[in-house]
């Protein structure tokens, strides 16, 4: 049987996941969570041979986001294999996801079908990508820039497309309504995830690696 462990916020679309791995016979449902933080202390306090096979993940959630617990759950149990599933296709989060070792990426849209083939593959070793997933990966971005490169957060990503598009900080700061410091404090994470030293070869950069789309 493969255990699994659903995490996700909306009731009615746990429900859903809930009874399809009800209706296969090779799955039993091992916990299901609004949160992380619930979700984490469960598999902290649960006997090794007892923690999940797969762990059913959403990454907007009220408290810690999914994305925020990535590497909390791995250090909690980690022969337990993740397979996002969520609403987002944003770059930022398809990048942080698949750099902390995520073993599938599907979104909501996926059929349930789908779901439970996915939960089969990643239990056996492999790995499952909603296939707008892989696309964006093949197109957008190589192998070194989505493993080798830290991934932007949400944030980082808004403020370089504002530098790519000639914005300096204050200007920056102006339009996201925020302080001049913090636009600051953004830009050198960017810069030190780049590994660059300037506004231009960041962009140069994202360019490069796919961080930014290709320019027409």
């Amino acid at each position: 049987m493969i255990r699994i462990m659903v995490v996700e916020d909306n009731v009615d679309y746990r429900t859903v996941i809930a009874l399809a791995i009800d209706d296969a016979a090779d799955m039993e449902l091992t916990g299901l969570f609004g949160t992380t933080e619930i979700a984490l202390r469960t598999l902290e306090t649960t006997n090794t041979l007892e923690q999940p096979d797969i762990l059913l993940l959403d990454l907007r959630l009220p408290g810690m986001s999914g994305l925020d617990a990535l590497p909390l759950i791995h250090a909690a149990s980690p022969t337990t294999r993740i397979i996002v599933l969520s609403q987002s296709d944003a770059p930022s989060d398809i990048v942080q996801a698949i750099s902390a070792g995520v073993s599938g990426y599907l979104l909501k849209g996926a059929r349930l079908q789908e779901i439970t083939d996915a939960i089969r593959t990643v239990s056996q070793g492999g790995g499952s990508l909603d296939k707008n997933v892989a696309q964006f990966i093949l197109e957008k971005m190589t192998t070194k820039a989505l493993f080798q490169i830290d991934a932007l957060t949400e944030r980082e990503n808004e403020i370089l497309l504002m530098l790519s598009e000639g914005l300096v900080k204050k200007e920056i700061a102006t339009q996201l309504g925020i302080g001049y410091s913090t636009v600051d404090t953004h830009v050198s994470h960017i810069y030190k995830k780049l590994g660059v030293s300037n506004a231009p070869a960041a962009v140069s950069k994202a360019y490069q690696s796919g961080i930014l789309p290709s320019q027409k």
